[in-house]
């Protein structure tokens, strides 16, 4: 497959690494950025400079591509719904606008599992489960708003996929394993809850490899491939490593790694969902810019289960996780070592 390929986020983890193993392929990369990225200019990209609220700049992102990947967006866990609803929900509905126009055969877009976020346990839900509206924080919604716009937009001339990876990471992450080796130095970070929730997590290699059989997959859709998988078209899947882990027990095991302190110190759910809805207060009365170091959210997503049925994808998709949480984790731990991180 050599046709064009737009990528929005680029400058974010899975977009960079998507729009690398492309160009490595071969593959005529075309990116969104908001400022230059000279890295992937030197690998062969093709750089947009926009936003996704710029109409022309997506535009001419898409205009002359076959498969526009949609990968930006805000996140966090903190902050107004009108800057999420913004970016995430209009910002998508821009890029679909967009696709539209240029003639977009196929769209993919990175959702998260967090759409459908219940305030409990999430233990090997598929996705039959419904999408939320509400949520202690702004993401979740904004994010399930964005895919019910993808999910209607799919027709014979745009077929549209929705992928939700959860807590991606591996070499070349900058947010989920630093921060909790940051804060675990800090003596920030204390075990939430019974210490005993599992939680999917996602290597980076097997998110882009998702990203890819979304694009082949879309492709027999719009009669662009040999038919006879099953259609994908306009749906969501959960993408992850298939292999669930105890939360603390695999940050300890990434502590023991490195030689460093494992974590033993606790606190309750009760008591880290209080302190999060007391600093949700206090940094909603005081101008600051910083996210609360603890909220309601994050309390939840540290001591429930989150961990999903991927039967779906390995069936539409053809999805099958090749880098195991065991070889990723050893991976990282070395990378870790070497580099002193």
């Amino acid at each position: 497959m050599n046709d064009l390929v737009f990528i929005t986020g680029a400058s974010g983890f899975i977009g960079g690494q998507i729009a690398e193993r492309l160009l490595a392929d071969g593959r005529r990369v075309r990116v969104l950025a908001r400022q230059p990225l000279p890295e992937l200019e030197k690998l062969g990209a093709e750089i947009v400079l926009g936003d996704l609220e710029s109409p022309a700049m997506l535009y001419r992102g898409c205009n002359g591509a076959a498969t526009v990947f949609h990968v930006a967006g805000r996140v966090g866990v903190w902050g107004p719904a009108e800057d999420f609803n913004r970016i995430n929900v209009e910002g998508t509905r821009n890029v679909i606008a967009a696709c539209h126009t240029a003639g977009v055969k196929r769209l993919i877009y990175t959702s998260s599992p967090s759409v459908v976020y219940n305030g409990g346990d999430l233990a090997g839900v598929d996705e039959s489960a419904p999408l939320c509206t509400v949520a202690p924080c702004a993401y979740p919604p904004s994010k399930a708003a964005a895919e019910r716009l993808v999910s209607a937009a799919h027709s014979p001339e745009l077929a549209t996929i929705s992928l939700r990876p959860h807590l991606v990471w591996g070499l070349g992450d900058k947010n989920i394993v630093p921060r909790l080796l940051a804060l675990a130095a800090a003596g920030r970070l204390k075990i939430v809850g019974s210490g005993q929730n599992k939680v999917d997590m996602t290597h980076i290699t097997n998110v882009v490899d998702a990203h890819l059989l979304a694009e082949r997959a879309l492709s027999a859709v719009a009669g662009l491939a040999e038919p006879g998988s099953a259609s994908p078209g306009g749906k969501a899947y959960f993408i992850t490593n298939g292999e669930p882990v105890v939360l603390w027990d695999w940050v300890n095991e990434l502590l023991r790694g490195l030689g460093r302190p494992e974590l033993t110190k606790r606190i309750s759910l009760k008591r880290a969902y209080r302190i999060g809805g007391f600093m949700e207060k206090i940094w909603s009365i005081l101008p600051l810019r910083s996210e609360p170091p603890m909220t309601r959210f994050v309390a939840k997503e540290l001591a429930t289960d989150h961990w999903f049925n991927i039967s779906a994808a390995r069936r539409d998709l053809g999805y099958n996780p090749r880098i195991t949480m065991a070889a990723g984790t050893a991976e990282l731990i070395e990378h870790l070592k070497r580099n002193r991180l």
